[in-house]
C-alpha cells in the first residue's frame, strides 16, 4: 500500500515538531559575564585636569602614522572634532547652560566583553591576553559589523581608500612592544590620562573621588558599563553631558550569545520553520484533493 502525499507531509510536519521540541535543553544556562584578565591594561581619564590642549591627539596621529585631519568648523590646531578614519584619539569640548564646560578625550573603550570582537565574523577583532582590542586587516572583509556592533561608536572605515580598513584605538600596541606607553598619556601635561593595569586605575578613580567627593561625580564610568571596559573615566560633569552613552552593566554580545544559545541551539530555528512549511503545504494540499462538485 501507497503513502498518500498528505501522509508524507503530515509525518514531516510531525516529525520536524517533535525533533525541534526534542533539541530543547530541559534548562538555558546563560553565560557567566567575562572578567578583566588579571594584567588587563588600560587608560584613566580625569576630565577635571584636561586642558584641551589636544597635544594627545597630535601624538596620536603621529604614532599611527596618520594624517592631521582639521575637520568641521570648530576645529583647532589641525585636530579633528569626532573619531574617523583618521583620528583614532580626539578631544571634545561640552559647554553647559551655566557657563561649565569640560573636555572629553574619545578612543576605543577597549571592553571586557567587547561587541566588536564578537561581531566580528572572520576573527579581525581579538582581544588579547592584556584586555586590548586588536585589529588584523589580513583577517578583515569590510563587512563592518563592528561599527554597527559597538556601543560607543569607535570604529571607522576608510570609505575613501581602495583597500579600506577599520581604524581605531589600539593603544599603540606597537609602542608597547617596545615597552613605552602609549603616545597619548606620554605626552599629556598635565596627566589628564595616565596608562596602567585597570584594576590599579580603578583604585587610583576611587581614591580621587573619595578624597574630593564635592569634586567629582559618585562614579567611575567604565566600571561596569555595558560590563565594564579598560578605559575608565572620572568627571565634574555628568558622563552623558561628556558624550557618554548611557548603558547598564550587561555586555552588548550578552543578548546574541542568549539568542545563538536558545533559538538556534540543536538547529531549532531551522526544523521548526521547515515543519511550519510543512504545515503550510499539508494545508494547501487539502484544498487541492477536495472533489469537485458535480451538477
Amino acid at each position: 500500500m501507497g503513502i498518500s502525499r498528505r501522509t508524507a507531509l503530515k509525518t514531516m510536519f510531525v516529525g520536524g515538531a517533535a525533533a525541534a521540541g526534542a533539541a530543547v535543553p530541559a534548562t538555558t544556562a546563560s553565560a557567566a559575564p567575562l572578567a578583566a584578565p588579571p594584567d588587563a591594561l588600560g587608560l584613566l581619564y580625569d576630565a577635571t585636569l584636561c586642558i584641551g590642549c589636544k597635544t594627545c591627539v597630535v601624538a596620536c596621529q603621529d604614532a599611527n602614522g596618520l594624517p592631521r585631519d582639521p575637520t568641521g568648523i570648530d576645529y583647532k590646531y589641525d585636530a579633528p572634532v569626532a573619531l574617523n578614519a583618521k583620528a583614532k584619539n580626539v578631544i571634545k569640548l561640552y559647554k553647559g547652560e551655566n557657563g561649565e564646560q569640560s573636555f572629553m578625550k574619545a578612543q576605543c573603550m577597549h571592553c571586557i566583553d567587547p561587541a566588536c570582537v564578537s561581531a566580528c565574523m572572520i576573527g579581525a577583532l581579538t582581544k588579547g591576553a592584556n584586555g586590548i582590542v586588536s585589529y588584523n586587516v589580513d583577517y578583515c572583509v569590510g563587512c563592518r559589523y563592528c561599527e554597527i556592533a559597538c556601543p560607543f561608536n569607535v570604529p571607522k572605515f576608510e570609505w575613501a581608500k581602495n583597500t579600506p580598513q577599520i581604524v581605531k584605538c589600539e593603544l599603540c600596541r606597537q609602542r608597547l612592544a617596545e615597552n613605552k606607553e602609549p603616545a597619548c598619556t606620554e605626552v599629556c601635561p598635565r596627566h589628564a590620562v595616565i596608562f596602567g593595569k585597570r584594576e590599579e586605575l580603578l583604585l587610583e578613580a576611587k581614591r580621587r573621588i573619595a578624597a574630593e567627593p564635592d569634586k567629582y561625580q559618585p562614579k567611575v564610568y567604565g566600571e561596569t558599563e555595558a560590563g565594564g571596559t579598560q578605559c575608565l573615566y572620572i568627571s565634574h560633569v555628568p558622563f552623558d553631558k561628556l558624550g557618554l552613552p548611557t548603558l547598564d552593566d550587561r555586555p552588548a554580545p550578552e543578548l546574541a550569545r542568549s539568542i545563538q544559545h536558545t533559538v538556534y541551539k540543536g538547529f531549532i530555528a531551522p526544523v521548526a520553520l521547515y515543519g511550519a512549511l510543512g504545515l503550510v503545504m499539508l494545508r494547501n494540499r487539502r484544498k487541492d484533493e477536495k472533489p469537485e462538485a458535480r451538477s
